[in-house]
């Protein structure tokens, strides 16, 4: 028994970049000692924060609203938002914004992208051009390809995920808006997911000069930041989030929990092809939903606009999965050629971000359900339900980026992917 002197690592003292693990954190929430935890970056938020030369900006996923009240004496499921964002503001944070926002940004980007590949394939012949494509949102699953399927990193979204559009955005947009130095930005992200951290480490994610997200907390260490400020968040008044990048729709809500992605894309995607609402009752596209680890579905579009008569009776077909195993299943049968899809929907966690590995414990298969409901529920509840609603993001365009796809969008908004070992 080596006890004091024992020592955990990585495999042979590798850098995490270069083990096959993918940063999602399950082992933390599964532990049943507590003696695994995240990496913490409290301490530096605080620096920030108590700095005086330095704006600090905080942008909040949407699966953290739902899962935060659990570490605060509230049941799961119980939506916090309003009280998240006074908590925040009392704790020092300058500006206090939505990933929402980002996530219809992705809609936008990730949209644009699908509908251009589909092109190039169907009309075009274009071999290069590969499909189906996959989201690109979970930096988990983006590890685990890198790894373990690396001949498919051409079929993945070129976009970023909204954490990491909502900071190359914050850094240049943002602060051109707020006439801020950039450099004096300090962008802070609070996330359900561990890997964020690794996200925001890479080195690809400078494109502005600066990089994207300085630190990530997830929703537990939010929980922390509020205790040890001694806040009493029960008897918290609910506040807005800031405005400029705070507007948001239910498409982006439903990034929380698994198939939200797939859904808030082909609201939007069916729409700017036929002109009109994608056809499920209420705009619910209920194939898509649920805790079923793979998922498939197919949406037949007719009726498209003159620009998209190519895609004129074609049976877009999806597929959505949660875990890695479950992401195991469609990739073994893609690379034996078993099955066919246009768009392929993949998250690292069970449930999506609802059961990240930075959410309280316990994630059980009962408190995901939870916490799925309030997320669908709070997009019943919203004004604007698809992402191209979205004034922020019409605005965003129209004074800043061009149009979904543009230059100046490829520059901060796109990034590129790495084949790592795979032993």
């Amino acid at each position: 028994n080596k006890g004091a002197q024992q020592k955990m690592s990585s495999f042979h003292d590798r850098p995490m970049s270069h083990v096959v693990c993918t940063n999602c954190g399950q082992c933390v929430n599964r532990c049943p000692t507590g003696a695994l935890v995240e990496k913490t970056y409290i301490d530096h938020v605080w620096d920030a924060i108590y700095d005086p030369d330095k704006h600090v900006v905080v942008q909040t996923a949407p699966a953290v609203r739902v899962a935060l009240g659990e570490d605060l004496g509230y049941d799961p499921g119980e939506r916090v938002t309003g009280k998240m964002v006074t908590a925040l503001k009392q704790l020092g944070f300058d500006s206090v914004l939505d990933t929402d926002f980002s996530a219809d940004l992705t809609i936008m980007e990730e949209g644009t992208e699908l509908l251009t590949r589909l092109k190039k394939v169907l009309v075009d012949g274009d071999k290069k051009t590969k499909i189906p494509m996959f989201t690109s949102c979970s930096p988990g699953w983006i590890k685990f390809i890198e790894h373990k399927y690396p001949e498919f990193l051409p079929n993945l979204s070129t976009c970023k995920s909204p954490q990491q559009m909502f900071g190359a955005l914050a850094k240049t947009y943002f602060a051109k808006k707020k006439k801020i130095d950039p450099s004096k930005i300090v962008s802070v992200s609070i996330m359900p997911c561990t890997a964020k951290k690794y996200e925001a480490d890479r080195p690809e994610m400078r494109a502005s000069g600066y990089k994207d997200i300085d630190y990530v907390i997830t929703t537990r260490e939010l929980a922390v930041m509020i205790k040890q400020a001694g806040i009493d968040f029960r008897v918290l008044k609910p506040s807005p989030y800031d405005s400029i990048m705070g507007d948001s729709t239910g498409a982006a809500v439903i990034f929380g929990a698994t198939g939200g992605v797939m859904e808030a894309a082909l609201r939007t995607a069916y729409e700017i092809v036929t002109g009109r609402e994608v056809p499920f009752s209420n705009l619910n596209i209920t194939p898509v939903r649920g805790l079923d680890g793979v998922k498939e579905a197919s949406v037949k579009i007719e009726g498209c606009l003159d620009e998209w008569k190519f895609l004129e009776g074609v049976e877009l077909k999806v597929a959505i999965a949660h875990g890695l195993t479950n992401a195991n299943k469609i990739m073994r049968e893609l690379r034996k050629g078993n099955v066919k899809y246009h768009f392929i929907e993949i998250m690292a966690c069970p449930g999506g971000c609802i059961g990240g590995g930075g959410q309280p414990i316990p994630t059980s298969r009962e408190v995901r359900e939870n916490r799925m409901k309030a997320i669908y529920e709070e997009d019943e509840h919203m004004v604007l339900r698809k992402s191209h609603e979205n004034p922020d993001v019409i605005a965003l365009y129209k004074e800043f980026l061009g149009k979904p796809n543009s230059h100046k969008a490829h520059e901060l908004l796109h990034t590129h992917y790495v084949e790592r070992e795979g032993y």
